[in-house]
């Protein structure tokens, strides 16, 4: 069965990816062999009742109960199987451990952020612990997006003005990815982050330090790796190539003309804007799509991206 399972599923990284697997091959077995019976009766039927001759009459047959009633409940109980043991399955994901560790996710077109308690926000990068569960409290920004790990057998959507909660509890440290499968728009398929497992000690090594790493690095660098970081390469290319947003190649000292008409040149402060509110001027030929920045990024990584952008001439 271990084999059958990693041909079929991807790797158990989580402690309810065998209980979920479990009830996915009840399934499929299940229905191998239903198919199975019901292909070699209708052979055996199709051969037994077929014409023989042009005298052959198709003989009256009437109801028979006993057969009735066990195609009916066979059925049912195997419905009813696969409803108590998914409802056992969702009870438990929609109820965390008391000592699971929090953390808010925000899903926004088209990126992950992660709000841990220390403050710290990470983009499309979620850091937890192994061996302890933790309990994803999301929400979304825009419009309905789907959290799914597939390694870690979790999904549940995402919705706007609304908290939907769900947990794991990872077993090892490793590398996971984490989709998005709730079409959100043009650039939904890149709507994908990585899952980062520690041990807890390094987990808590990692919320003690996370961000420091940028304190002493240079504006430009800094700037560079906060547009990776920050999916903004999803919708803005570098090299003057059009996406779902204006590219920063000659984007700074530029002339923009908005939707209403109205030109501003895109100096330091039009960029700080497009970045922490992004639909207070809409360039011309593009969709207010954009999600805000503001709580995500701080002045000095702010600062960093318009630094990284004049560079792009």
């Amino acid at each position: 069965m271990n084999r059958f399972s990693e041909f079929m599923l991807p790797p158990q990284k989580s402690t309810i990816a065998e209980g979920t697997d479990a009830l996915f091959h009840f399934i499929n077995i299940t229905s191998v062999i239903l198919l199975i019976g019901i292909t070699i009766a209708i052979v055996y039927f199709s051969w037994k009742y077929r014409r023989r001759s042009d005298n052959d009459v198709t003989p009256v047959i009437t109801h028979n109960s006993a057969l009735e009633i066990t195609w009916s409940v066979i059925p049912l109980i195997l419905v009813m199987i696969v409803f108590g043991w998914g409802l056992n399955g969702y009870v438990n994901l929609s109820t965390a451990p008391d000592d699971a560790y929090e953390i808010r996710v925000v899903g926004k077109s088209w990126l992950w952020e992660f709000h841990y308690e220390t403050g710290f926000v990470s983009v499309n990068e979620l850091h937890v612990p192994a061996d302890r569960p933790v309990k994803l409290v999301m929400s979304s920004d825009d419009v309905i997006h789907s959290f799914y790990i597939p390694d870690f057998r979790i999904k549940n959507d995402v919705l706007p003005n609304r908290y939907s909660t769900v947990w794991f509890e990872a077993m090892e440290p490793g590398e996971s990815v984490i989709f998005c499968t709730e079409y959100c728009g043009m650039a939904h398929s890149n709507m994908m982050a990585t899952t980062f497992v520690h041990t807890q000690e390094d987990f808590e090594t990692w919320l003690i330090t996370a961000g420091s790493a940028d304190d002493n690095m240079d504006p430009v660098e800094l700037g560079e790796q906060l547009v990776t970081r920050n999916a903004c390469t999803t919708c803005h290319s570098s090299d003057g190539t059009v996406l779902q947003g204006p590219s920063y190649q000659g984007l700074f000292g530029s002339e923009r003309v908005l939707e209403s008409g109205e030109t501003v040149i895109a100096d330091e402060n039009y960029i700080r804007e497009s970045i922490l509110e992004p639909n207070a001027k809409i360039v011309e030929g593009y969709q207010p799509v954009m999600p805000s920045y503001a709580g995500s990024l701080n002045d000095r990584q702010i600062d960093a991206i318009i630094e990284y952008i004049k560079t792009l001439e």
